[in-house]
């Protein structure tokens, strides 16, 4: 029965809220908790203004694209880019903390963190892909270092470093191209990511191109 689509029916004593009516009936600002899960990021986001510790966390999340996501959502059914992008948040949050704490109390620098992602912009917006590489660039200014298999080339135009693996798919593909800045892959002739330019890969002048520590492979 795998092949078949994932069916839900709502719990006839909660409603699909998820809690007892004992619980339900706690209200913060007019909403259960039931409510509460209801909600989109976006939504809680600004529900929770008043609440620094809860709307930096919700914040974070609306700016890597993710504030369409309802509180409540079952982690199964996230995708592969969403739960990276989950998982960014979760990094941003505890790990530039811990580098604020560490730079600040024990007057050392942080350990840097090395993190490879696959393809994070699946089934994102463009105004999306443009909150995640602020994303990416916060880790990177944090002394981090960020790998992206990605062929987005909005991404690719922000790396320091690019590895274009081809020529083609399959068979035909799996050895490396071409591997240099941005700005030499796009003067390669054999390269499938050549035509990426500065003014062609994000559609705006001034693109950040070579931000360091962010590397892609195409």
């Amino acid at each position: 029965m795998n092949f078949l689509p994932p069916s839900y029916i709502p719990c006839e004593a909660c409603r699909g809220k998820r809690f007892n009516p004992q619980t339900l009936a706690v209200q913060y600002n007019g909403k259960s908790i039931g409510d509460l899960l209801e909600l989109t990021i976006e939504e809680a986001a600004e529900f929770f203004s008043s609440q620094p510790r809860i709307h930096k966390a919700l914040e974070l999340l609306v700016q890597t694209g993710l504030g369409y996501l309802q509180l409540g959502q079952p982690s199964p059914t996230l995708s592969g880019g969403e739960a990276q992008r989950l998982k960014l948040v979760s990094e941003l949050k505890t790990g530039v903390a811990r580098g604020i704490t560490d730079r600040l109390r024990k007057n050392i620098t942080p350990k840097s963190t090395l993190y490879l992602l696959e393809e994070p912009t699946i089934g994102l917006h463009m105004a999306d892909v443009e909150l995640l590489i602020e994303v990416l660039h916060r880790l990177v200014d944090e002394g981090n270092t960020v790998i992206v298999i990605e062929h987005n080339l909005d991404v690719i135009a922000e790396a320091d470093y690019v590895l274009d693996i081809g020529p083609e798919a399959g068979e035909a593909g799996g050895e490396v191209v071409v591997a240099g800045p941005p700005e030499e892959i796009a003067q390669h002739q054999d390269s499938r990511t050549a035509p990426v330019s500065p003014e062609n890969a994000s559609g705006r002048k001034g693109s950040a191109w070579g931000r360091s520590g962010v590397g892609l492979t195409a």
